[in-house]
């Protein structure tokens, strides 16, 4: 971990998805917002679509997300020793979940927080809209959560499951409550 201040610490996160062209790269805008400092971002996959969907950086621009260094890329930036050094790992789609990941150096925490893929959604664009913002809920929801943890009090056997239970929909909305 890196030290941002004397007192506050400062963790690298990656979303995985299969393209990292919508919910990764959404995952990795949200994080950088609502982690003022504290979390970096990041967005990759296993088979990168070579784009940012343009229904997901639609949306991005219009909650003024800045979008300009946002690109669909390979897990292996983050898997060697010139990629930052990672904290946390979380896949956010089901395929990404089941393949093998590389073995990430440092040893991250993972977990699984699974999030319906937008881009394949068929319908109006009214409809595709509203699937790439209830995706944005969903993680802006999850990673509210996240980013509140205490994750200085919560020893590694409890933030994992912490972490597992922000990726089910009922764990997200028990903490939400709580």
């Amino acid at each position: 971990m890196t030290t941002s201040s004397s007192a506050e610490l400062s963790f690298n996160v990656l979303f995985l998805c299969t393209g990292n062209s919508a919910r990764s790269v959404i995952g990795e805008s949200i994080l950088n917002r609502l982690g003022r400092g504290r979390f970096t971002g990041y967005s990759a996959g296993s088979l990168p679509a070579g784009e940012i969907n343009p229904h997901a950086e639609a949306l991005l621009r219009k909650l003024n997300y800045p979008t300009a260094g946002l690109r669909s890329k390979s897990w292996d930036e983050f898997a060697g020793s010139d990629g930052p050094e990672l904290h946390f790992v979380f896949t956010v789609c089901d395929n990404a979940a089941q393949e093998v990941c590389p073995v990430w150096p440092g040893q991250p925490m993972t977990a699984h927080w699974g999030v319906p893929d937008p881009a394949t959604v068929e319908g109006s664009q009214a409809e595709i809209a509203a699937a790439f913002w209830d995706t944005y809920r969903m993680l802006e929801r999850r990673i509210d959560i996240f980013v509140n943890l205490p994750l200085a009090s919560l020893d590694r056997l409890a933030l994992q499951r912490r972490l597992d239970d922000i990726g089910s929909t009922a764990g997200a909305d028990a903490d939400a409550a709580s």
